[in-house]
């Protein structure tokens, strides 16, 4: 069975940096498209960054400077680096994989891991 398997999430004070992981289990094949969703409590899911082809990146607004998203391609996975975490950063974060496409629909995601920013 293939799926998305993601590690790093925890809490961390303010200003501090995680770097969460998503690696695809259970399959060979690349991902073209591979990225990081976040939802809040009360709010919707929200694109934090994605990664096409490898090399093209996009970032939400809220996070450009901050986080940094790149392949791992020996895992066959992700890894978002963030940095300078604010409050507003506090969130379940869910990985997503594309196998062919550029973005959504996606054809895997992941369980989702908690980060919460503290003060």
């Amino acid at each position: 069975q293939v799926q998305l398997v993601e590690s790093g999430g925890g809490l961390v004070q303010a200003g501090g940096s995680l770097r969460l992981s998503c690696v695809v289990s259970g399959s060979i094949f690349s991902m073209n498209a591979m990225g990081w969703y976040r939802q809040a409590p009360g709010k919707e899911r929200e694109l934090v960054a994605i990664i096409i082809s490898g090399t093209r990146t996009n970032y939400a607004d809220s996070v450009k400077g901050r986080f940094t998203i790149s392949r791992d391609n020996a895992k066959n996975g992700v890894h978002l680096q963030m940095n300078s975490l604010r409050l507003e950063d506090t969130a379940v974060y869910y990985c997503a994989a594309s196998r062919f496409g550029s973005g959504p629909p996606y054809d895997l995601w992941g369980q989702g891991t908690q980060v919460t920013v503290s003060s």
